[in-house]
């Protein structure tokens, strides 16, 4: 069975729409066609589904073009939405200020809907009216200047960090057992110090600075195995089966400190049931795999922390990836960058070649 746990079936925005008659529907209709296009939706002839990082995004943009035929062009909840609707909103779309890269996600992801919709029920497939040209720019997506790698490989330390068991007097002791009883989900009078180390734990530490330095997409952080850590010689060593978009084998280079974190995590990582069953090297507080919304939340969170702006940026876990490329191909070159990040190709690779825009301005700095 699909864990639909990670996605999006009721947004906030849809929930406080909708009346609870009309959310119980919503969650239907999202949920069958989620499951759907996760196991299907590729090519239903051979059941071959989209993959969770492609659908996860999309449900998104569905859900925004739910509420805009509710808003804008009925004036209320349907589930009934058709060709017009989705007309609608793209000449909506057009209109907007926005970038044609997104323009185009979103008649992707309604594509994506309708195709779903002919399938399941007997509407035909959707042959948009207006379509929108690609994006010309070849420059990577938002990625982390060198300060704010720095901040969020700090802020993973600091992130869900409590006070010392030893050094609270017993008024502020009792306080932190109520906040890690609701944390861990467990009573109260069963939280210990271990849930102390535990909250403190390398965890997080460790998947962040691991992505800082192999520049991890979210799907090889979810597949992700003990198999993989060589923290004797700090490295990755990730197998063709598991690699993402790859048919080779990948040894990804680390720091000493991420290969000092990864040491600690596996240590501390046999201690907890969760692990018991699993090799992931990861899991969620609720014992599953991280996967594209979950890393994007950590993220947004590891930048309020470190006090970092996000506004008019697309801060997805990418973010740290494409740092790592534009940094790797500074610092050394293309040839290294590419087997950094496991691209079969150099063309990949190219888009960081490129003197990030701090560079440029000191240049202009030191031209006067």
């Amino acid at each position: 069975m699909i864990d639909l746990d990670e996605f999006p079936l009721v947004t906030q925005p849809a929930d406080e729409f909708l009346n609870p008659r009309q959310r119980l529907d919503y969650e239907a209709e999202r949920e069958s066609c989620i499951e759907w296009l996760l196991t299907f939706g590729k090519d239903p002839d051979t059941a071959t589904g989209y993959a969770e990082g492609t659908v996860e995004p999309r449900c998104y943009r569905m859900d925004r073009f739910y509420r805009y035929v509710w808003e804008e062009l009925e004036g209320g909840y349907t589930a009934n939405v058709t060709h017009d609707h989705a007309d609608a909103w793209m000449t909506h779309l057009a209109k907007r200020d926005v970038g044609a890269t997104h323009k185009r996600n979103c008649q992707k992801s309604i594509k994506m809907l309708f195709k779903w919709r002919h399938h399941e029920h007997g509407l035909g497939e959707w042959d948009p009216e207006i379509t929108f040209s690609p994006d010309s720019s070849t420059n990577p997506h938002d990625y982390l200047t060198r300060e704010e790698r720095g901040k969020v490989r700090e802020a993973a330390l600091e992130y869900g960090a409590i006070p010392n068991y030893n050094n609270l007097a017993p008024a502020e002791r009792d306080r932190w057992k109520q906040y890690l009883a609701q944390r861990f989900e467990k009573p109260k009078s069963d939280v210990a110090p271990a849930d102390w180390e535990r909250a403190n734990g390398w965890k997080t530490p460790s998947l962040v600075w691991t992505s800082l330095d192999a520049g991890l997409r979210p799907v090889e952080v979810e597949r992700a195995t003990v198999s993989w850590i060589d923290t004797d010689n700090e490295v990755l060593r990730i197998p063709k089966e598991d690699s993402s978009k790859n048919r080779d084998h990948w040894v990804v280079g680390l720091s000493s400190r991420t290969a000092e974190a990864l040491s600690k995590w596996l240590d501390e990582r046999d201690a907890y049931p969760a692990y018991d069953d699993t090799d992931a090297v990861w899991l969620t507080r609720n014992s599953n795999r991280y996967q594209t919304s979950s890393l994007r939340y950590l993220l947004q969170r590891l930048c309020e922390i470190a006090d970092i702006d996000t506004t008019h940026r697309s801060m997805s876990w990418y973010a740290i990836r494409h740092s790592v490329g534009t940094y790797m191909t500074r610092e050394e070159d293309l040839a290294a960058a590419q087997a950094q990040l496991r691209h079969k190709s150099s063309e990949t690779t190219m888009k960081y070649d490129r003197a990030p825009v701090e560079d440029r301005q000191d240049a202009l700095d030191r031209m006067g």
